[in-house]
């Protein structure tokens, strides 16, 4: 029986569930509309599809190295809660993610040992829990001579928690111990954990974001009656000051208190021997921006037994 586009769409009014899980139910069951809704409540697709309204802003940030340090990716696995996050199967599934993103972006198409795709073991897993679970981000880092350095911050195992940093570091030219060189990046991806850098480099922050700093200190600098030339200065004095808040090589490194990132690298060039280059770096904080419906407790324990 052909499966066409109208057969399809009735299928999902119906259920719920996605587009191309209701074609697949409608081809396993030779276009049966009910035998294919039987498919989908045996494969927990149903079930999926009705959680996947509730917001998931819980869950890990996973990530993985490959053996010579020079892949690394990371991915942000959410669930509706913190228990789930804690549960061992949706822990392997976001360490099963992590390695799959070392190889390609397409994670959720991505097929798994067992052959199930990386979406299709998430709503599997979606109706072994009861909770709504979803893939939202990964970043993969590379490097050709150097290593890629990480760190999770509130880890719950290794190499898995709330926060998760890469730094990718190129060495120019000389050679440099790899365990050195990955202490070093543990370090400076704890820094990062914490200062939050938004940019590398002050050359690296776009003008029209310096220019909007320097024109909200003008206003308030004209707003109390300084002169002009005071009020250059401080709005100078400003963008110095945001340049050590959001770029990263001008950033006091947090462990000393005292000394520039930037400093602290030529520190290390001079004691190792190399010539190092931070090429990228990548922070993922577990839920960040996600707007997270505010329920009463009678509400979402109603929610879970709909």
């Amino acid at each position: 029986m052909e499966i066409t586009a109208q057969l399809v769409k009735q299928l999902r009014d119906k259920t719920s569930a996605g587009m191309m899980d209701c074609k697949r139910a409608l081809i396993e069951s030779n276009g049966d509309l009910a035998a294919a809704e039987e498919y989908l409540r045996k494969k927990g697709l149903m079930d999926a599809a009705k959680k996947s309204s509730r917001t998931a802003a819980d869950g890990l940030v996973a990530v993985a190295v490959s053996d010579d340090k020079k892949t690394a990716a990371m991915v942000e696995l959410n669930s509706e809660t913190d228990f789930v996050a804690r549960n061992e199967k949706f822990q392997e599934l976001a360490a099963k993610m992590a390695q799959v993103a070392l190889k390609t972006e397409n994670v959720l198409e991505e097929k798994l040992p067992d052959g199930k795709s990386v979406k299709e073991e998430i709503d599997h897993l979606i109706s072994l829990v009861g909770e709504n679970m979803s893939f939202r981000r990964a970043k993969k880092l590379e490097v050709s001579h150097g290593i890629v350095s990480s760190y999770v911050h509130s880890a719950i195992k290794p190499g898995m928690g709330k926060i998760g940093v890469l730094v990718a570091f190129e060495v120019k030219n000389g050679e440099c111990s790899p365990n050195k060189l990955d202490e070093f990046g543990r370090k400076l991806a704890m820094h990062i954990a914490a200062a939050n850098p938004t940019y590398m480099c002050s050359k690296c922050v776009p003008q029209e974001i310096i220019e909007k700093e320097k024109e909200i200190v003008l206003a308030q600098a004209k707003e109390i009656g300084k002169p002009e030339d005071i009020a250059q200065r401080m709005a100078e004095g400003r963008v110095k000051k945001f340049f050590e808040e959001c770029a990263l090589l001008e950033q006091i490194f947090v462990i000393d208190g005292k000394t520039k990132i930037h400093d602290l690298i030529d520190a290390f060039d001079k004691e190792n021997g190399c010539n190092l280059r931070i090429a990228a770096f990548e922070k993922f904080v577990l839920g960040e921006g996600i707007e997270k419906a505010e329920t009463n407790f009678a509400e979402e324990v109603a929610s879970f037994v709909k």
